[in-house]
């Protein structure tokens, strides 16, 4: 192991209890050893990948939130008795392999909750939620300090809690705590005064309008919070460590409009003075430790940060609040392990919060101790498999309800989190395989056909592996796509893979296999508008094939088009995009923390946008655009990139299997799963 790493393996203590090094697996949604919106039960895939975690040398696990309440049927999670059953023996295995294990405990969401778009009728109108509250409460899984506007349903309300649910909420924290220590848990931690969840709206002045004893002075706002970890010490005693999971800062500007890193904004939610009073009050009232970050719902980027953000964005307030606490402080928010170690050995922080990553790879600390990075598969924060929770004007969260119940899984390691579905296993009978195209969707076909004991040759037109990715990959912040590329062609070089460059297949008679696996790719949609020549593709931007001048309108408000916009802004450029639907992003499977960002970016830094607005023509100089009210205007343009999509572009359908873009345009997740899919019907 590299020694600039060795302060990550020290140990440390969180009350009385000692953590055997500084690596804190976080909480994630989808990963509560109770179950997320099912009824309460013990989950076997999360105990699984939290006892292979535990084996590869993580330090303390906490797994995500489980609700005191069932969202499905409302039951208290203190009356699953078969759930902490189940959970005693469980702990032994953990504790068998030097790690410990916090149970994160949360009060709810309040306007926060991602309503299911098929769902908002139930929330607008009682009488409709009044027909699936045995099932779905909405009212209570929404209710918050005030009636609020909820984050992901426009025109939607939520309504305020009572006082005796208040108190209710505070009595199941306190037996539910009790059951976890009588079942070996070591320590719980309280979600959350964190995220804009429920208990931090009950923090912050923009969403605490109450006049009773749970708001208006700063005592007030914190009091629900406070009377929680007071409960749980009197229940389990002053020893039994409290973990609470915190926002330094709330990072946000209004509802629905976050800031972006280096603003200068007015803070409507906690800012760093109140927050420098916070931590150190919420440590005087029992809380053991602070797992902090930044962010709320609304500034949600700075809690889930995509590709945009900057590493380590949150180490600088989290250091600074610190100084105000003497209990141990947790930094999250693409942390980054050389940073983390130099923080700890500085007194910075006292451990490294890290969550998706160990989705990616749950090896990867060991991979880390015995010298391997190369062979960490790299979290790339697209979100598209642990987070595909989707908000666009006029629809909620446009996730499936089945997405929204199984968070937390990957999009580039279908095995994690999904009950053995995507097991490798040995072939029955070993066979040639010509995969025709070495994208992500060829590659992972090859490699996967290849563990599984198939002998594989790639066919690639190119003189490299990747595919489209390559372009992808190409802008400066997409540094952890790069790298997960360069970890593909270390894995295909690894293994006994023949791979053809330079090499098209224009007929699959050419190649001579038992199976052949088209993985083409896909072409781009051509606009059927005068002077449509004139348009640079995305690709051809991207790859730097064909250059731009200042004034770029990019055609297509999709993320392909918003990430160009992005790219050509930080160069110095001018970008204006021309969108035909409603809203930017417009999808079903892009993380909101991804989008809001872009989003906020372009409001911020005055990005022309035109929604709901189609192209008439494209001159030598500028564009001409029909806007929604029927009016035309000019755009002037040195250059027009064209990203309004792609189709699929299969060399063959019949008698082959087709992967990648070339069976369906989509993002890495569904590359990459239907890759392992094909790869393990062979």
């Amino acid at each position: 192991m590299d020694k600039k790493y060795a302060p990550l393996f020290t140990p440390w203590k969180i009350g009385n209890v000692e953590i055997k090094n500084r690596i804190v697996l976080c909480p994630m949604g989808g990963t509560s050893l109770f179950g997320w919106m099912e009824p309460h039960h013990f989950d076997k895939d999360a105990a699984e990948f939290f006892l292979e975690t535990a084996k590869n040398n993580v330090g303390l696990i906490i797994p995500g939130i489980a609700p005191l309440r069932n969202l499905m049927g409302g039951q208290w999670l203190y009356k699953s008795k078969k759930s902490f059953k189940k959970l005693k023996p469980y702990m032994e295995e953990i504790h068998k392999t030097g790690a410990k294990l916090f149970v994160q405990l949360t009060a709810g969401f309040g306007r926060s909750f991602s309503i299911p778009d098929k769902l908002v009728p139930m929330v607008k109108h009682p009488a409709l939620g009044a027909l699936i509250k045995p099932i779905f409460n909405l009212s209570y899984i929404c209710a918050s300090p005030s009636k609020l506007p909820a984050r992901w349903a426009e025109g939607v309300y939520t309504r305020a809690l009572t006082k005796k649910e208040i108190e209710k909420m505070v009595e199941a924290f306190a037996k539910t705590s009790k059951m976890c220590k009588d079942a070996g848990v070591d320590g719980v931690e309280v979600h959350a005064v964190h995220e804009g969840y429920l208990l931090d709206q009950f923090t912050t002045a923009y969403t605490n309008k109450r006049t009773d004893e749970y708001g208006g002075s700063f005592e007030n706002r914190y009091r629900f919070a406070t009377d929680v970890v007071k409960a749980i010490k009197e229940a389990c005693g002053k020893d039994y460590p409290v973990s609470l999971r915190y926002s330094v800062v709330s990072k946000t500007k209004g509802f629905c409009e976050g800031a972006m890193p280096g603003e200068k904004f007015t803070e409507v939610g906690r800012d760093m003075e109140e927050s420098e009073k916070a931590a150190k009050y919420l440590q005087d009232a029992g809380y053991d430790m602070l797992n902090a970050d930044n962010g709320t719902y609304d500034a949600w980027y700075w809690a889930h940060p995509p590709a945009y953000m900057p590493k380590n964005c949150n180490l600088e307030d989290v250091a600074h609040i610190k100084k105000f606490v003497d209990i141990p402080v947790v930094c999250a928010g693409r942390m980054e392990p050389d940073t983390a170690s130099k923080a700890i050995s500085e007194g910075k922080i006292d451990g490294m919060g890290v969550a998706r990553q160990f989705l990616t790879d749950n090896h990867w600390i060991t991979k880390l101790m015995e010298g391997k990075e190369e062979d960490i598969l790299p979290c790339i924060c697209c979100h598209n498999g642990c987070f595909p929770l989707s908000h666009y004007k006029g629809v909620a969260n446009a996730a499936s309800i089945h997405d929204s119940s199984h968070m937390s899984r990957c999009a580039l390691n279908p095995i994690t989190m999904q009950n053995h579905k995507f097991d490798i296993v040995p072939a029955k009978k070993s066979k040639t395989v010509a995969v025709i195209g070495g994208g992500v969707g060829g590659i992972e076909v090859a490699r996967i056909a290849t563990l599984r004991g198939h002998k594989v040759t790639i066919y690639e037109k190119s003189d490299k592996l990747g595919g489209v990715f390559i372009a992808a990959a190409a802008p400066s912040f997409k540094e952890k796509d790069r790298m997960l590329i360069e970890w593909y062609r270390r894995q295909i070089a690894k293994l006994p893979i023949e791979v053809k460059f330079n090499t098209e297949i224009k007929d699959i008679k050419e190649v001579k296999a038992d199976v052949i696996v088209v993985a083409t790719g896909s072409k781009p949609k051509t606009l059927k508008v005068k002077g449509a020549e004139r348009c640079v593709e995305a690709v051809e931007y991207l790859n730097e094939t064909k250059p731009v001048g200042k004034n770029v309108v990019i055609i297509g408000g999709g993320l392909s088009g918003c990430e160009i916009a992005y790219d050509l802004y930080l160069k110095g450029k001018n970008p204006t995009i021309v969108e035909a639907q409603n809203d930017l992003m417009v999808s079903k499977s892009l993380c909101l923390a991804n989008s809001s960002y872009l989003r906020d970016f372009f409001k911020l830094n005055k990005v022309p946008t035109y929604l709901e607005s189609k192209v008439l023509e494209i001159n030598p100089d500028n564009v001409m655009i029909e806007l929604k009210n029927g009016e035309k205007k000019q755009l002037k343009a040195d250059s027009v990139i064209s990203a309004i999509g792609y189709n699929p572009n299969p060399l063959a359908t019949k008698k082959v299997y087709v992967v990648g873009d070339a069976n369906g345009v989509g993002n890495l997740r569904t590359v990459v799963w239907r890759a392992w899919e094909v790869a393990e019907k062979i």
